[in-house]
């Protein structure tokens, strides 16, 4: 009789608990329907209280709590103001962390850590943040999850919080160069990842191929990508601004060499900072390219050491340098940037053959380089008075100079702009229609000589 008692009393409770687990889903169902509902309609004063019910009594039911939440908190921030606005602020730090306690598969660590030093960032002066503290959210990031650390205009934040640190006197110039170097080389891993997702699209579209829906989007997705990418850079050697002149690193670097002149990655960041700051006359420049190849060969290395030689006339003793650093580097978007190099400064010495040859080989190793076009493009406008034997066949080559402007925009949507722009300039210059008829060569093909070496079709009128 006991034991039957006994066992009634667990049942009892047993079906108490089922009731009270159903009537907590119940009310849970109940709350997240009537927040979903309010929250698709922007009515988030009226999805707060709902969406409040379900994060505190049932944060586990279901992902939409964080997914609206956020929202629901955004524009609770945005129309608050004083320290209803920073306790709402906290609310969303707190919000994500609970996110990724409950919903592990949707939030990770670094991702919080990013949106957390964006709102920092967005809201630095209603939280009364200093440069450091927003610096400092930003640091932890690039240090605990620099995988996570993508975005563009936190990128930028990053490093001019810590030139603003300096202009405080609050760091030394050298940590300002070793973050610039971190978060430009950061910016170069992301454009490497995303031209190379861009690459396969654009050789499907210059094949003749239609883009699906699916890939036309990603497309744009990932051109867009690129062009914040390329407009932080530019911003972010606009805020380096002054501080980074001859006056400046040649005696910053005089000062550190003997302690890092086995360091291959000082060495590294202060030759090409004084090479693109054009402080190669000093004699320093001549130690550090000499350390930094002999403490780590490399195609960067060799390209310096080519560079040098050029510069004191020993041609013949430079160009197997620049045989060396091509042959090295095995990586191809390092190697098409390599080849930009080298076709640049074969062009600045006017070997414009042999630049065009480094500019084409970029193209073969990283198809969406449309930079390397205009190159070619504005070589070949430069030529057009030294490659044509009579007036009207000079003013051909523009036809080619805009065919070659034309490629650019095709394949690297960031310059279509100024792609178009060129070429239309150059079509201006190219033969006009009165000029075919005096010439009497419609439809008839012209050969471009000197070290141009192509034809052109003269167009039909």
């Amino acid at each position: 009789m006991m034991k039957t008692r006994f066992t009634l009393l667990l049942l009892a409770l047993f079906m108490g608990f089922n009731v009270g687990f159903a009537q907590q889903d119940e009310e849970c169902m109940l709350n997240l329907t009537i927040m979903s509902d309010y929250a698709k309609s922007k009515k988030y004063d009226e999805a707060y209280e709902p969406f409040m019910k379900l994060r505190n009594k049932c944060p586990k039911f279901n992902y939409a709590i964080y997914f609206y939440g956020d929202r629901i908190l955004k524009d609770k921030i945005e129309r608050a103001s004083g320290a209803e606005k920073v306790n709402y602020i906290n609310d969303l730090m707190k919000l994500w962390d609970e996110g990724l306690a409950n919903f592990p598969d949707k939030f990770t660590a670094g991702g919080n850590l990013q949106d957390k030093a964006m709102l920092k960032l967005d809201y630095k002066d209603a939280l009364g943040l200093s440069n450091k503290q927003v610096y400092d959210a930003f640091d932890e990031l690039y240090k605990k999850s620099p995988e996570s650390f993508t975005n563009p205009k936190g990128l930028y934040a990053y490093f001019s919080s810590i030139v603003d640190m300096h202009d405080a006197k609050e760091v030394e110039v050298q940590d300002v160069f070793n973050k610039y170097d971190d978060v430009t080389d950061k910016i170069g891993q992301e454009i490497d990842n995303y031209t190379e997702k861009l690459n396969p699209l654009v050789e499907k579209e210059e094949a003749g191929q239609e883009l699906d829906k699916k890939e036309a989007q990603y497309k744009r997705q990932y051109e867009s990508y690129l062009e914040a990418y390329d407009k932080i850079s530019g911003s972010i050697d606009s805020k380096l601004g002054i501080l980074a002149n001859c006056e400046v690193l040649i005696p910053l670097y005089k000062r550190d060499f003997d302690k890092f002149k086995t360091d291959a990655v000082w060495l590294k960041r202060a030759v090409s900072r004084m090479y693109n700051k054009e402080c190669t006359d000093d004699p320093l420049y001549t130690e550090l390219v000499k350390a930094y190849d002999e403490s780590s060969p490399s195609a960067d290395t060799k390209f310096f050491v080519y560079n040098l030689l050029m510069k004191q006339g020993k041609e013949r003793e430079a160009k197997p340098y620049l045989d060396q650093s091509y042959d090295l580097e095995k990586d191809p978007l390092k190697k098409s940037k390599l080849a930009m190099r080298f076709g640049k400064s074969l062009r600045a010495q006017g070997n414009f053959g042999a630049a065009r040859n480094y500019f084409q080989k970029s193209v073969e190793l990283n198809p969406s380089n449309g930079r390397a076009h205009i190159e070619i493009a504005q070589m070949y406008a430069a030529s057009a008075n030294n490659c044509g034997d009579t007036t009207f066949n000079k003013r051909a080559v523009f036809w080619l100079a805009a065919a070659e402007a034309r490629k650019a925009g095709r394949v690297d949507a960031n310059l279509r702009s100024y792609a178009e722009g060129l070429a239309a300039n150059y079509e201006g210059k190219a033969p006009q229609k009165s000029d075919i008829f005096t010439e009497g060569n419609s439809g008839e093909t012209i050969k471009i000589g000197c070290w141009i070496g192509l034809s052109v079709t003269v167009p039909k009128i």
